[in-house]
């Protein structure tokens, strides 16, 4: 049975009532969870799941087989039994973390137009995008824009669209490596800004924030040649 991803419906949600549907030490299986498995870049979320009379440390959530989601002990915790009913806690500060650091990097393509993304990754001190594009502007140039985008507080919004309608719209996908999944008849889109003129608008399944002045102060602080026309630049969360 798939996990049912309550995240999608709020990223804001940190706790969540469900229940056990298996456990092993590779990964405990929940009917609903509110974490994010490792995806896309960004890393999976962790916390604990408490049930009366104990309670496991989640060390990152992954994907499981069957479109489920392994919440993975901690070492040495201790597993719940099958059935029983327990509340999903986020570490809250790590998501929270994520969310503004995964925005900021939707925000960064906005101001590389027409560049392919070829690789990112989010990590706790920073994230990293891959663009195919020999000639990047200043990371100066990028910084300033980033807090433009911040300041004008956007809000972030999203859609569903068929697999149909996507394909009909290519220009959606900015990534070259990795593809929007297909297979559930919809495609998720994150769209920053008015729908009539988006500031960024594209399939992704990860946790976003609200609205863009939540960021905080982003700063480009490296851009590096990975290439021939790949060039890779890192953003930190600034003065964190």
């Amino acid at each position: 049975m798939p996990t049912e991803l309550a995240y999608r419906d709020d990223a804001y949600t940190r706790e969540i009532a469900a229940r056990i549907v298996s456990a092993a030490p590779d990964g405990v299986v929940l009917d609903r969870t509110v974490f994010y498995a490792r995806a896309g870049g960004q890393p999976g979320d962790a916390g604990v799941l408490r049930w009366d009379g104990g309670e496991m440390a989640v060390s990152e959530a992954v994907k499981g087989p069957d479109d489920t989601v392994l919440h993975v002990p901690a070492p040495g915790a201790v597993l719940p039994e099958p059935g029983t009913l327990v509340a999903a806690v986020l570490d809250w500060g790590r998501r929270h973390r994520f969310m503004r650091m995964h925005t900021s990097m939707h925000l960064l393509c906005s101001l590389i137009p027409g560049a392919g993304v070829t690789g990112g990754q989010i990590a706790v001190e920073k994230a990293r995008l891959d663009f195919d594009l020999p000639d990047p502007p200043t990371k100066e140039a990028l910084t300033e824009g980033l807090a433009a985008l911040v300041a004008a507080n956007h809000a972030i919004s999203e859609t569903w669209i068929s697999d149909a309608e996507l394909d009909a719209n290519p220009t959606l996908v900015r990534t070259l490596s990795v593809q929007p999944p297909r297979g559930s008849g919809r495609i998720r889109l994150v769209r920053i800004g008015d729908e009539a003129a988006p500031v960024d608008l594209q399939p992704c399944g990860g946790t976003h924030v609200r609205a863009t002045g939540e960021i905080g102060r982003v700063e480009v602080i490296k851009i590096e040649n990975k290439g021939k026309a790949n060039r890779r630049v890192t953003l930190v969360l600034a003065g964190e």
